[in-house]
């Protein structure tokens, strides 16, 4: 399990700059857009082996990621190069899992838009629960926004607007149970850090600093991916089931590789522990992006 660590004075600290930032951002301080990405719902998802006989960094992966091993219980990977447009998906990519924590960069997502269509910042109160809620994924603040949001109706009518397939939609009981699929969480992803979105460049820069500021025992999963230089930022989930005592582990973010931006998502479910659980995401993130990225 690989650990960033953090100074944990120091990212409370970053967690109040980052509010700080939203502030001036809205206030036009700096309405510079991000570094301009190509459009993913565009780009190949692969291309045939060139002239020169360089192999297709898709089929590599693919073929990496069959014979990554052991892999218990059920699993779903989706990973996009923003950099070249290249993408892979692996395992139950169609099968929905339970989003467990991940669901709060989505309730994060629909407390934006919300504040958007109000044409007001978030109060000095919604931004110390996001803060709270992806950084130190605390529940209660979570629960604060899921019924500032409207519930199910609210992130339904979100998700709509994200653009998720209606696999996400109609469900009842509670957030943290929220069934999803690898593909909507890629969706998420990709409108959080492209400009393909209905957030805001500041919204998208709000979201993405939060993510980029986890308390460092959060830090697992697909970070493992990124170069030792590289950034990332991400929000993981996990979730021992009562009636199974079996685990869900779920990773989703961004993350820097050998001079690559990718985004990774990782469902898992049925997993014995919750070690096991992040020890298969990893495996998997780094098999992917290693190997998509051509060993960079």
């Amino acid at each position: 399990m690989k650990h960033r660590r953090r100074n944990t004075a120091l990212l409370l600290l970053s967690a109040t700059l980052v509010v700080s930032a939203y502030v001036h951002a809205l206030k036009g301080a700096d309405a510079r857009p991000p570094t301009s990405r190509p459009d993913p719902a565009a780009a190949p998802s692969g291309s045939p082996s060139d002239s020169t006989g360089a192999a297709d960094p898709v089929q590599a992966a693919r073929s990496a990621l069959d014979e990554v091993g052991p892999r218990d219980g059920r699993y779903a990977l989706a990973v996009e190069d923003l950099t070249t447009g290249h993408s892979v998906t692996h395992g139950s990519i169609e099968e929905r899992f339970v989003s467990a924590s991940i669901i709060k960069v989505d309730i994060l997502a629909a407390l934006l838009l919300r504040a958007q269509d109000h044409g007001t910042p978030l109060t000095t109160e919604q931004q110390r629960r996001a803060a709270a809620m992806i950084c130190f994924s605390d529940n209660v603040a979570a629960q604060e926004l899921w019924i500032e949001i409207g519930r199910r109706q609210g992130l339904d009518a979100a998700n709509r607007r994200l653009g998720f397939s209606p696999a996400h939609a109609g469900q009842r009981g509670v957030w943290g149970l929220t069934r999803t699929t690898v593909l909507d969480q890629l969706t998420l992803l990709r409108r959080v850090f492209t400009e393909d979105s209905p957030l805001t460049a500041e919204s998208r820069a709000y979201a993405r600093s939060l993510m980029s500021n986890v308390f460092e025992e959060h830090d697992w999963g697909v970070s493992a991916a990124s170069s030792p230089a590289g950034s990332f930022a991400l929000k993981n989930g996990w979730l021992p089931r009562e009636t199974t005592h079996l685990w869900v582990v779920n990773s989703i973010g961004m993350v820097e590789h050998g001079g690559h931006t990718l985004l990774v998502a990782v469902l898992t479910d049925r997993q014995a522990t919750q070690e096991a659980g992040v020890s298969l995401i990893e495996r998997t993130t780094t098999t992917a992006v290693e190997a998509l990225t051509g060993g960079s």
